[in-house]
């Protein structure tokens, strides 16, 4: 399929006509200029220029709920689905030899996509994007994603893409140089950037479902009612998982934690979702039960075929949040 113009904000203001505003968690233009997030919020409501108007959210944040229209809708349903907004549905099986092809992907993650909106603001947080995964918009309406096999950059209302190959190529089409500086401690290396890249069209798919349905469960936790200092819910290309901060850093006991969503890594060869407090924990608490760092996780064969996945994350998600925060 060729990649066509995308723009996720106002494909949902179609869908529910003139009377609404809607919120959506993919990356919208325009782009955003002024700090700290440079990005627009999916969780975002009011609507300044239209006071009275209300709000359609992925989350319980605004005036309506997707889910509502969804419920009575066929077409919104359907619309909700893929974009993980609601009608949610059961996560697929895992792919074959997917922790030597998710590697690839996250390295064309870190060492290309996230460097490509640095130059216009010096973020490089990513986003989960439907079919895949991008930047926020950027500089003059541009956003850099991954659809199937293809690396797509949209300026304005033009697009262009190539099919992804290997990371020398897909730097040079996007102007940038393939580099290390995003990496964490546990990214995979980049290596032989000449080296044709394992990425493929259900690899990608993939990792969508697994970002969106994460992405949806993590907006819906910063939203919770006295949820002390939010973050934003970003895709970080280090680590190449889908997290957010809440809690307080300062309190005592610590209550800051890191709640996220990892396809997978040395320690655990499949996706999980996990948890991890910034301050100790009640080592008596069998909650707290990874033994790769201190915190918790929840295997991908927890979720696997539950029909509300999201459902799933956002419970194993509350109850960390609880035990740290008390709310």
């Amino acid at each position: 399929m060729t990649p066509r113009y995308r723009n996720p904000q106002a494909e949902a203001d179609a869908i529910v006509g003139d009377g609404l505003v809607t919120r959506v968690l993919e990356p919208s233009p325009p782009a955003v200029a002024t700090g700290p997030w440079y990005a627009d919020d999916p969780a975002a409501v009011g609507n300044p220029s239209q006071p009275a108007t209300k709000v359609v959210t992925p989350t319980s944040a605004g005036d309506l709920r997707w889910a509502d229209l969804a419920a009575a809708d066929e077409t919104v349903a359907a619309f909700c689905q893929p974009r993980w907004l609601a009608n949610h549905r059961p996560l697929s099986e895992v792919p074959d030899h997917f922790p030597v092809r998710r590697d690839d992907l996250h390295r064309l993650a870190y060492g290309v996509v996230s460097n490509t909106r640095r130059a216009a603001n010096g973020k490089f947080g990513l986003r989960w994007t439907m079919g895949g995964f991008g930047t926020p918009f950027f500089g003059d309406d541009i956003q850099v994603r991954v659809e199937g096999r293809m690396l797509v950059r949209q300026r304005g209302n033009k697009v262009d893409a190539v099919e992804i190959t290997t990371l020398a190529a897909a730097a040079q089409f996007l102007g940038v140089e393939a580099t290390s500086d995003q990496a964490e401690h546990d990214t995979v290396a980049l290596g032989d950037l000449d080296r044709p890249l394992t990425v493929d069209e259900e690899l990608v798919a993939f990792a969508s479902q697994w970002f969106g349905m994460a992405t949806a469960a993590l907006e819906e936790l910063r939203c919770t009612p006295g949820a002390p200092d939010p973050s934003r819910v970003q895709l970080w290309p280090g680590h190449f998982d889908v997290a957010v901060e809440i809690g307080n850093a300062e309190s005592e006991p610590v209550s800051r934690a890191t709640y996220g969503a990892s396809p997978g890594d040395a320690a655990h060869p499949e996706p999980y979702l996990y948890v991890g407090p910034w301050g100790p924990v009640d080592p008596g608490d069998p909650f707290w039960n990874d033994t790769a760092f201190t915190g918790a996780s929840l295997p991908y064969a927890a979720i696997e075929g539950d029909p509300n996945p999201c459902g799933v994350a956002l419970g194993f998600y509350r109850q960390a949040f609880s035990r740290l925060t008390g709310l």
